[in-house]
């Protein structure tokens, strides 16, 4: 009769009561809770990216990029700065605070923004797959329209987020590429500039050409008089020297040669007193420096257009595989499975304790 009343005691104050406590708290503490799921995946408009995936990526059927910008996200739905970018649009702490009843999962004021963040990721679970490159957020809220509130906003800054990451890479892209497309061009523009400075100064257009039609002038001059000389020779075998064809020819002959080396004279030096030559060696390095120039600004104009197309290649979207919706059934806390879990263990316990107990007492004797 005393074994089984301590038994009887023993149940009562392990199981019983326990038990008795929990369905208390059930039925009457235990706040409802509401989730509301969304699943999202980051995509690329980049049909180049699936040749160099590799070969795991590949048979996952996840690119590595995508996988990392997911994470990524991941990583900011869970931030600081989500966390505030919620309370700003839907005053989240003061909706977490207003629910008093269940102490378990309560908001106090007086918690610091380190617990808050650590009850907000409590809150909202955001889990990544890893074959199928889905990420599923589930937002907990103590009603469903809170829930679905919480989740549709956390949606709108992802987007955001996943925009605002794209589009400043393919910024910065551009704003290099347009840095040096203006250095190029304003180089070409001074290499132009010297080069029409340096015709207008010396009055030439090409030096070059003109170097090159004074001496074939001159060539020709030298064979005009190589030719006279040989008509004056032949002429002599039969003619004197005052013969008037002789003087004419000699004449002739002798103006050939003063232009011949005048002619000769502006081949080294122009009218200015500038060499020809000194000035052909300018003009060439003007020349190669303007054409440089040139090509590097058809390079850079040439890199700019292909940096538009590559950039918006990559941009990155969200893809929203299911919205937020707005749950009608409360699916935490789930009292029965907790029920029956918490009484198997209190059975156990006590099953325990009275093995322990009679083993014991076997022991004394």
């Amino acid at each position: 009769m005393i074994d089984w009343m301590k038994n009887k005691a023993g149940f009562l104050s392990l199981v019983i009561l326990p038990m008795s406590a929990v369905l208390i708290y059930y039925t009457f503490i235990a706040a409802d809770r509401y989730v509301s799921e969304t699943v999202v995946t980051v995509k690329k408009a980049d049909s180049s990216i699936a040749s160099a995936v590799g070969g795991l990526a590949m048979l996952a059927g996840v690119s590595p990029s995508s996988r990392e910008d997911t994470l990524y996200l991941r990583a900011y739905i869970h931030s600081l700065d989500m966390l505030k970018k919620l309370d700003e649009k839907l005053a989240v702490r003061k909706a977490y605070e207003s629910q008093t009843r269940d102490p378990f999962f309560r908001l106090y004021s007086w918690m610091s923004q380190e617990w808050y963040l650590w009850y907000y990721r409590n809150r909202v679970e955001v889990v990544y797959d890893d074959m199928t490159g889905l990420l599923r957020i589930r937002s907990e809220a103590f009603t469903p329209i809170q829930a679905r509130s919480i989740n549709s906003a956390i949606l709108s800054e992802s987007e955001r987020f996943v925009n605002e990451l794209s589009h400043k890479m393919s910024r910065e892209q551009m704003i290099f590429a347009e840095e040096e497309l203006k250095k190029a061009k304003g180089r070409y523009a001074i290499s132009k500039g010297a080069l029409l400075a340096f015709q207008n100064k010396y009055g030439v257009f090409d030096p070059m050409a003109q170097a090159e039609a004074k001496a074939t002038l001159s060539e020709e001059l030298d064979a005009t008089i190589t030719k006279k000389e040989a008509e004056l020779g032949a002429m002599l075998s039969y003619l004197q020297e005052s013969a008037p064809q002789v003087v004419a020819l000699r004449a002739e002959i002798t103006a050939l040669k003063t232009q011949s080396v005048k002619e000769k004279s502006r081949v080294v030096s122009n009218k200015n007193g500038e060499k020809l030559n000194d000035l052909v060696a300018r003009y060439q390095d003007l020349v190669i420096e303007a054409g440089f120039a040139e090509d590097a600004y058809k390079i850079a104009l040439a890199s700019v257009e292909k940096t538009r197309i590559e950039a918006s290649q990559k941009i990155k979207q969200l893809a929203v595989i299911q919205s937020p919706i707005e749950p009608e059934i409360a699916e935490y806390p789930k009292r029965i499975y907790n029920l029956i879990t918490i009484f198997i263990g209190l059975l156990l316990l006590f099953g325990i304790s009275r093995l322990v107990k009679a083993t014991i007492e076997d022991h004394k004797y």
